[in-house]
């Protein structure tokens, strides 16, 4: 139990290659996302990690991103982001009057 716990506290971290084709993006993107420190990362023997947290967070900055995750990313696999739930409002709309002839 307390391994799985320690195994929770860890960020996860994927490669530039695996995160472009999650995101959709070439690895020359992620490279220059890395050199303008966008992108959280770590060096393991010579190779960089990428913090997925940050990931998420720099695929989500600007539309053409989100897009290519959608389109050409992960998200190619998922049939829908939104959640169809019952939008409900403290104050129900105000009913027009009926028309008076």
């Amino acid at each position: 139990m307390l391994y799985i716990l320690s195994m929770l506290e860890q960020p996860i971290r994927v490669s530039v290659s695996e995160a472009a084709r999650l995101f959709g993006v070439s690895t020359k993107t992620i490279r220059d996302a890395i050199k303008a420190q966008e992108i959280t990362y770590i060096v393991v023997q010579g190779r960089y990690k990428l913090q997925f947290e940050s990931l998420v967070r720099w695929s989500q900055q600007t539309i053409r991103r989100k897009n290519k995750l959608n389109q050409d990313g992960i998200g190619k696999y998922v049939d829908n982001w939104k959640i169809n739930a019952v939008k409900y409002s403290p104050r129900p709309p105000d009913d027009p009057e009926p028309p008076t002839t």
